[in-house]
């Protein structure tokens, strides 16, 4: 009989083989139930097509609400209570919002400190709807933004854009993560890129494949994937663009399309 090991806990499974008959043996499963998840049926895609459109309406919504004086938290509530309010089942994580500093910290959790001019604010957002999760980060800076932080946005987005254009069908997971990564390498940033570029989403918000350097798994029409570049830089901030991503026979769908050309705010 086999079993998810990735996911079974150590009492579980002791449960397990107390009430095991003598002539069972238990066998490690792998990732055999989360390799038939790779690829998305037609129902599941309309399922994550769904809960990407309803993420991306409560973005637009809250956009312009994020301003100085507002608390991290806050917005963070704001955004969930939307979610719920437009008939999600729930959130996919917990919303990030970060900001100035606080925003280096690719997965900080939202604080009580107050959103200050001059800060980079990163969004991180997705909800659940009929059981299927979406994916969405947007940066923002409060402000007119400097030399500097235009350059590191440019490259973010480049980084983004020819990572997206590269997930089609045949294209190793590897390969998404070495479009980005270039870019950013010939900026001289590939240093403050510490995450992979991406993952799978579906019923859970972190599925295979990871497009990250030695994931070597071929992406195929139906795989649903975040393309998520990032740069963070102690004592700045970090800047980071997420879309959720659907490999097509031909060009990839972003089915996340909200706003980046107005990505700040005075």
């Amino acid at each position: 009989m086999g079993y998810e090991d990735s996911t079974l806990t150590c009492r579980e499974f002791f449960l397990l083989e107390q009430a095991r008959s003598q002539k069972l043996r238990w066998v490690p499963a792998g990732g055999v139930v989360e390799d038939l998840r790779v690829v998305k049926g037609a129902e599941e895609i309309n399922c994550i097509r769904k809960a990407c459109r309803l993420t991306v309406e409560v973005f637009e919504e809250v956009r312009g609400e994020i301003r100085p004086g507002v608390r991290e938290g806050d917005l963070a509530a704001e955004i969930e209570y939307r979610m719920k309010r437009k008939g999600a089942e729930g959130f996919a994580f917990e919303t990030i919002i970060s900001s100035g500093e606080r925003s280096a910290w690719p997965h900080a959790r939202p604080s009580s400190k107050l959103l200050e001019k001059g800060d980079l604010v990163i969004i991180d957002l997705g909800a659940i709807l009929t059981g299927y999760a979406a994916d969405l980060t947007r940066t923002l800076y409060l402000g007119s933004p400097g030399a500097r932080v235009r350059k590191l946005y440019g490259a973010v987005r480049e980084a983004q854009e020819l990572a997206v254009e590269a997930a089609r069908a045949g294209k190793r997971a590897c390969d998404i993560d070495r479009v980005a990564r270039k870019v950013l390498e010939r900026r001289k940033l590939e240093s403050y890129f510490t995450h992979s570029t991406g993952h799978g989403v579906g019923l859970e918000i972190h599925e295979k494949p990871r497009l990250g350097r030695n994931d070597k798994t071929r992406l195929e029409n139906g795989c649903v994937i975040t393309v998520e570049p990032g740069v963070y830089l102690e004592g700045l901030g970090g800047i980071r663009v997420e879309d959720t991503v659907l490999v097509t026979g031909g060009a990839p769908e972003v089915l996340t399309p909200a706003a980046k050309e107005v990505w700040f705010t005075g």
